[in-house]
């Protein structure tokens, strides 16, 4: 029962984004056919979704990626959350151990056509 309900969470969402894109500072989002957000144009490796205030509620939802980037040479993470019909995302450079500088940006996102 629990994997039928995240199967339709996840074609609801895609119903949902997949009119519509996402622009969060240089990072496009966009839902896609196979089910997953893509980030500029590639899959994340990883999906997480939770909503925050009650099941299926999309305007307070908080979405989690794991992507590897090209010109970083790293893994970033992703953090979208949206609260009340306003998004911020969250992208930290996954570090390879604690002793490194912590990188970590957040931008404002508005819903593009």
């Amino acid at each position: 029962m629990k994997t039928k309900t995240l199967i339709l969470a996840f074609a609801s969402l895609l119903s949902y984004s997949a009119h519509s894109a996402t622009q969060c500072g240089p990072f496009f989002l966009k839902g896609e056919s196979d089910g997953l957000m893509h980030i500029n144009g590639q899959a994340p490796e990883t999906q997480k979704m939770t909503f925050l205030k009650q099941k299926d509620d999309f305007d307070n939802v908080m979405m989690q990626w794991m992507l590897p980037d090209p010109n970083v040479g790293r893994w970033l993470g992703f953090d979208y959350v949206k609260r009340n019909k306003k998004a911020i995302l969250n992208v930290e450079v996954v570090r390879v151990n604690m002793d490194e500088p912590r990188e970590f940006w957040t931008y404002d996102c508005v819903k593009v056509n």
